[in-house]
C-alpha cells in the first residue's frame, strides 16, 4: 500500500476496526475512509454498491461484523448468520466488481471444530462439527473465507482471510448481555470492588482454556499482512487450494479462573469468585497454532497482564 492509497476500514468503530485505523495513522497512511452505520448500512446491497462505485477504494479491511459472547450467539442465532452473511457478501462482491487491489477479511477462531486437535491449525477447518452455541456465526465466517478463496481462484482477486483468537482492548464492548468473557469479567470485578461486594459470579467451572490477543497487536498483524503478504504466498497445493486463511494469536492460553485472577490483581479486588456450574463452559480449549503467521514474519508484543492494565485504564477514563 502507498501512504496515499485509498483505504476503507469497514467497522472502524469496533474493537479491531478502531485499532486498525489507529495503526494505519501511526504508520503514515493519510487516505482512510470510514463510515458509521447511519452513513452506510452494510447489509444494504444497493447502498454498498453506490459507496464502492463512488469512492474508488483501493484496499479494504473488512472488520465489520455482528459479534457477541456465548449468550448473544446462542440467543440471536438468526441475526448472527443473516447480518454477517449480508455484510461480507456485499463488501467482498463489490470489492471484486470495483477492482479493489487487496482485501483483508476478519473471521474468528470459532470457525474450527469443537473437538479440533490443540493447538488448532488452519488445516482443521471443516474436519468435524462446530461448537453448537456459536454455529450460525461460525458458518457465516466460514462462508466468508470460502468466498475470498473462490473469488481469488475464479477472478484473480487478492483477498486474504485472517482468523483472530479472542480479542480484547481499549474499545471493547462491556455490555454484560453481549460482551465476550474478558471485558465482562473486568466490568463485573470492577463493579464488585466499587460497590464493596465480597463475591463475583463467573459462568461455568472456570476450567476452559482460552487464548487472548490485545486488539492493537491484532491491528498490527492485519496491517503487516496487508503490506507484505499476497494470496499467492499462501498456496501450498495448486491442485486443491484451500485453508489459505491465517490464524492470528499468541500461541499461549490460560484457564478462565487464571484470567479472572489476573483481572482481580489489576483491578485490586479483594473478594472471592463463585462459579455457576449451571451455565455453559463452551469449548474446553481453543488455542491457535500460529506457526503460519510466525513463519511469515509477525509475532505479538503485548503480554496479557500489560494489555489488561491498558484496557482498564481506558475503561476508568470513560466512566
Amino acid at each position: 500500500m502507498d501512504k496515499n492509497s485509498k483505504i476503507y476500514v469497514a467497522g472502524h468503530r469496533g474493537l479491531v476496526g478502531s485499532a486498525i485505523v489507529k495503526n494505519l495513522l501511526q504508520k503514515g497512511y493519510k487516505n482512510i475512509i470510514a463510515k458509521t452505520h447511519s452513513e452506510l448500512d452494510l447489509t444494504d446491497r444497493q447502498k454498498v454498491r453506490e459507496f464502492f462505485t463512488g469512492e474508488k477504494i483501493e484496499y479494504v479491511f473488512l472488520a465489520a461484523a455482528k459479534v457477541g459472547g456465548i449468550l448473544a450467539n446462542n440467543t440471536y442465532r438468526a441475526d448472527f448468520i443473516y447480518e454477517n452473511l449480508q455484510i461480507q457478501n456485499n463488501i467482498i462482491h463489490e470489492s471484486y466488481l470495483n477492482g479493489v487491489k487487496k482485501l483483508l477479511f476478519l473471521g474468528s477462531t470459532c470457525i474450527y471444530p469443537k473437538n479440533a486437535a490443540q493447538p488448532i491449525s488452519e488445516e482443521s477447518l471443516l474436519t468435524s462439527s462446530l461448537e453448537y452455541t456459536n454455529e450460525p456465526y461460525a458458518i457465516a465466517k466460514i462462508a466468508g473465507i470460502k468466498m475470498c478463496e473462490s473469488y481469488n481462484l475464479q477472478y484473480g482477486t487478492n483477498f486474504i482471510s485472517v482468523m483472530p483468537t479472542n480479542l480484547y482492548g481499549p474499545n471493547d464492548n462491556f455490555d454484560l448481555n453481549t460482551s465476550h468473557v474478558l471485558p465482562a469479567l473486568l466490568r463485573k470485578i470492577h463493579e464488585a470492588k466499587t460497590s464493596g461486594k465480597k463475591t463475583v459470579e463467573i459462568w461455568g467451572s472456570g476450567a476452559p482454556r482460552r487464548e487472548f490477543l490485545y486488539s492493537e497487536d491484532m491491528a498490527d498483524a492485519c496491517v503487516f499482512i496487508m503490506e507484505n503478504i499476497n494470496f499467492q504466498d499462501l498456496i501450498k497445493d495448486k491442485n486443491e487450494i484451500r485453508n489459505t486463511h491465517i490464524n492470528i494469536g499468541t500461541g499461549k492460553d490460560l484457564t478462565i479462573k487464571e484470567l479472572a485472577d489476573i483481572i482481580k490483581k489489576v483491578v485490586g479486588f479483594q473478594g472471592e469468585f463463585v462459579f455457576d456450574m449451571t451455565k455453559p463452559d463452551g469449548t474446553m480449549q481453543k488455542l491457535c497454532d500460529v506457526t503460519k503467521l510466525s513463519d511469515l514474519g509477525w509475532k505479538y508484543k503485548t503480554s496479557l497482564e500489560d494489555g489488561i492494565k491498558k484496557m482498564y485504564k481506558v475503561f476508568n477514563e470513560k466512566k
